[in-house]
């Protein structure tokens, strides 16, 4: 994919949404970074955006085999993660959040997910 992106968080968030389609084997993620003269250069010791964020949990999910990516919401305002969605166990519930946790940016996580409860059997 080619185009503009605002900030490297933004070009980040736009791979990994272009990851998410069905279908899409590779991203080749060609975008280049513009960002606005007004503003100061930021150092990596800055605050991370949420939209970074966001990114970083998503993929740090998707990646490791012991969490349900595709049954986890996921929302960062202010580094503070909200996470929202299904997990088969709370051993996976409280593995998603210690990976979240881990993730630089990240300020606090605020865990909502519930555990799926599987069918009585007759």
């Amino acid at each position: 994919m080619q185009g503009e992106a605002s900030n490297l968080a933004q070009k980040d968030l736009t791979t990994e949404y272009a990851k998410d389609v069905e279908g899409v084997k590779a991203v080749k993620n060609e975008m280049t970074v513009n960002p606005t003269p007004s503003k100061p250069v930021e150092t990596i010791s800055d605050k991370i955006d949420d939209a970074s964020i966001t990114a970083q949990v998503k993929a740090s999910l998707m990646v490791h085999h012991s969490t349900s990516m595709l049954k986890t919401l996921v929302q960062t305002t202010e580094g503070v993660v909200t996470l929202s969605g299904i997990v088969n166990n709370s051993a996976e519930k409280s593995m998603v959040a210690k990976l979240v946790a881990d993730i630089n940016g990240v300020s606090k996580v605020i865990n909502n997910m519930t555990v799926e409860v599987a069918p009585a059997s007759n």
